[in-house]
């Protein structure tokens, strides 16, 4: 049984971004979704107004769960798609990174964390065919501080090697694959964790002004198939984003 991962951050919608805020990003990005056409999407920097443009966008296919990481629940999220037809929610779950996981808004205020709450998000799903259930995570972790995204990722594996059943884990971990948290998924005991997407060169490249590196990841406990980052020809100079939108295709056979 195939099917198809995305991991894509967004782009919050800002001003200073001038021709690529947004609005003028998301015709295109609605027209690459549809044809890529994923089985389960994480969305990093997903804003409120973001958040509800892709329920109204993508219901009719997709549910998109997911709340913002600030004590109202609102601002930016790691919200996650995936196929009406296809799947079934089993349970969802949000934990924010800090020693009171629960706690909306809540940070590792200790490390070298960034004034930024960080978060994950964990939907445990049935598909009809499958042997068990599949558990999906996206997260987006800290900009700032080594320490804080190795904490923070620490504690996202904590969740992933106590659930049952296959996983996928997507995310823009910022941080390059040479680092020591871009190995620690692939370190996970008791799972035989690969990284699908590891051949690619960039996935982020700050709409063309910088040299692209590679800071966004999907990780799973299924056989990869293929990967790729997504094209995007920017016509106009208008980008889907600042980053690659990077699929798989995984067999959980």
């Amino acid at each position: 049984m195939e099917w198809k991962v995305m991991s894509f951050n967004l782009r919050t919608e800002t001003q200073k971004d001038g021709i690529n805020n947004f609005p003028n990003r998301c015709r295109s990005i609605l027209e690459m979704l549809r044809r890529e056409s994923p089985d389960l999407i994480g969305f990093q920097e997903a804003t409120d107004f973001i958040r509800s443009w892709l329920r109204d966008s993508l219901g009719d296919e997709y549910f998109v769960l997911g709340c913002g990481r600030n004590a109202n629940y609102r601002g930016e999220s790691v919200c996650i798609g995936f196929r009406r037809r296809m799947f079934e929610l089993i349970s969802f779950d949000t934990r924010f990174f800090s020693l009171e996981p629960q706690r909306p808004g809540s940070r590792h205020a200790w490390s070298d964390q960034s004034a930024c709450p960080r978060m994950f998000v964990h939907a445990a799903l049935s598909c009809e065919g499958a042997a068990g259930p599949i558990h999906f995570f996206n997260t987006h972790l800290d900009h700032r501080g080594e320490i804080a995204r190795e904490v923070e990722l620490a504690q996202l594996l904590q969740e992933v090697s106590v659930c049952g059943g296959a996983f996928v884990l997507t995310g823009d971990f910022n941080a390059e694959p040479e680092t020591a948290v871009a190995s620690m998924p692939l370190q996970l005991h008791g799972r035989p964790v690969c990284e699908p997407t590891a051949e690619l060169a960039e996935t982020f490249h700050g709409y063309g002004t910088i040299h692209g590196c590679k800071i966004d990841y999907i990780y799973t406990d299924g056989h990869p198939v293929s990967a790729y980052a997504v094209e995007d020809p920017h016509p106009d100079g208008i980008y889907l984003s600042d980053h690659f939108p990077i699929c798989a295709v995984i067999d959980f056979a």
